[in-house]
């Protein structure tokens, strides 16, 4: 959820000469860049904001580390700018050692193109990456040929425009330079319309992978993106997102808040109850189009994790368990410096304006 822009000429100039090329990749048709400010897109980029979290960061990332034998078979990643998100992106997607990652993203602007109750696909050919094009893999044509059109649409416009998977795909192309992508957009949906989809999604993905011998885990991989709170009343549209107020005290019940949801629904053996409650903490109950608590994954997480409690039924796997990576947020910790890397701020970070950062790796 970025609402406001804090730009430069050379920003703008940077964006405009990044998407004019991207039109002119050969023939194929190329997702480009949407956020030149917030993210990386230049391989120089990748490798300078990684070098400097391993020295700035060095202690988150040594808490964060986990075995490198562990293979994430589903994990949550925050989407925010670079410099306030920081270590959690290769905390949490170094372990995503996967060939495909199947990514649901975040669809903001649902409202806008009038999307809701069906899943989001595109239909380029690959995405621009820092190391090269990201190819869209093979999966993605057959699990649309294997779905419903009641349960997805193809829409590319939406795609050019959302940043929450974008933001994955340098980090991912800097562990995997061979990795392939089948991203997809979750927009407003109730629960009962995410267990009714999510059943055959899941069913869907089971017979691809038995069909091409494909492993859980090493050879595909969900990958669910969203930021956590967006707290403050100032910069957010005019909306007011505090409801325990903005001074100190509200902050600390801000964060408290959000780690009971994390505690009591994305950590330990994943159940439906939990993937329920976490639906119930975020989204209106008598309206699932608003929020409840300002998680702009609301949907997309309950519906990875959905599907993936419904897959893992199916291939008959033990449990999947939920590892806490870290919980961070804009006005915690020093930003990384990415001013000189050709990068910035894409929104404020202040007491009254900022966002929560939660990572989880699903086994």
């Amino acid at each position: 959820m970025k609402h406001h822009l804090i730009l430069t000429v050379t920003f703008s100039f940077l964006f405009f000469a990044c998407s004019f090329q991207t039109e002119k990749i050969e023939d194929k048709k190329v997702r480009g860049v949407a956020d030149t400010i917030g993210f990386a897109h230049l391989s120089w980029q990748v490798d300078s904001v990684i070098s400097r979290i391993n020295l700035l960061q060095a202690e988150e990332i040594n808490k964060s580390m986990v075995s490198p034998e562990i293979f994430w078979r589903t994990a949550i990643c925050p989407h925010d700018d670079y410099t306030y998100v920081g270590w959690h992106y290769p905390a949490i997607l170094r372990n995503l050692k996967a060939k495909t990652i199947i990514i649901f993203g975040v669809a903001h602007r649902a409202k806008q193109f009038g999307l809701a109750d069906k899943l989001v696909f595109e239909s380029f050919d690959s995405w621009q990456g820092p190391y090269g094009e990201l190819k869209i893999s093979w999966l993605r044509n057959e699990i649309i040929e294997n779905l419903s059109n009641e349960m997805l649409t193809v829409h590319d416009s939406i795609h050019i425009v959302e940043h929450s998977v974008e933001s994955m795909l340098p980090f991912l192309q800097y562990y995997n330079r061979e990795v392939e992508i089948v991203p997809i957009l979750v927009p407003h949906m109730s629960y009962e319309r995410m267990q009714e989809i999510s059943k055959f999604f899941a069913g869907c993905i089971n017979q691809l992978a038995e069909k091409h011998n494909l492993i859980w885990g090493i050879d595909f991989a969900l990958l669910i993106t969203t930021d956590a709170v967006h707290y403050g009343d100032e910069e957010w549209g005019g909306r007011n997102y505090a409801p325990y107020g903005v001074d100190s005290l509200g902050y600390l019940k801000a964060v408290e808040h959000d780690y009971e949801i994390i505690n009591s629904c994305l950590l330990g053996e994943l159940t439906e109850k939990r993937i329920n409650k976490f639906f119930g903490y975020t989204v209106d109950p008598n309206d699932y189009m608003e929020y409840q608590w300002t998680w702009c994954g609301r949907y997309c997480v309950p519906f990875g994790l959905l599907t993936s409690l419904h897959l893992n039924s199916l291939i008959g796997y033990v449990p999947l368990v939920g590892h806490f990576i870290g919980y961070t947020n804009s006005i915690d910790h020093e930003p990384i410096p990415v001013e000189d890397l050709w990068m910035g701020r894409t929104a404020i970070a202040t007491q009254r304006h900022w966002v929560g950062y939660a990572s989880i790796g699903f086994e």
